[in-house]
């Protein structure tokens, strides 16, 4: 005798199977339209590049916070920055921009890293005032902090970055 629920289990698996692959379909379909279009060098593209970048060197933040946070917030938040911003830098002169031909490694950390000292002062800021307010704030509220003014300092970044890495243009 079958049990109900393996019965019920076909049909979960069937849905599963259809969703696999309509999802493996619209990867098919997307993903060469959107290498494509981050292939370009218009302002979108750049713009598309570096969000992406922004958003994986903010989940290295992330690991890198929650990893070393034990040692207090501070601490924690300023290694984090540190190591997340260098690489990010780095991404932005080779992917975002392409400048890695026009802009030197440590040109691009030294020119950069100015932006990234405002966004480290607003985020150290928005911590303290956090951990004031709330004494022990919940690691998902001091994540999501960093992140809103991350996201309003990374605008700004991303318009010093064009300034920065733009090709340099020829008179004659």
């Amino acid at each position: 005798m079958t049990s109900p629920s393996l019965l019920r289990r076909g049909h979960a698996a069937d849905a599963f199977g259809d969703l696999s692959r309509a999802t493996a379909r619209w990867a098919q379909d997307t993903a060469p339209r959107l290498t494509t279009r981050l292939g370009r060098d218009d302002t979108t593209a750049q713009f598309l590049r570096f969000v992406l970048v922004g958003a994986v060197t903010t989940a290295v933040y992330a690991l890198l916070f929650v990893t070393l946070r034990g040692g207090g917030y501070l601490p924690a938040h300023l290694v984090a920055t540190g190591v997340s911003t260098v690489l990010a830098n780095e991404l932005h002169r080779r992917r975002t921009f392409r400048a890695e031909e026009r802009v030197h490694w440590l040109t691009a950390q030294w020119e950069a890293g100015g932006v990234t000292v405002l966004g480290l002062l607003a985020t150290s800021t928005a911590l303290g005032l956090l951990e004031a307010l709330t004494e022990t704030a919940h690691l998902g509220l001091q994540i999501a902090t960093v992140a809103v003014v991350t996201g309003f300092i990374g605008l700004m970044r991303f318009l010093a970055l064009r300034w920065i890495f733009r090709p340099a243009t020829t008179s004659g």
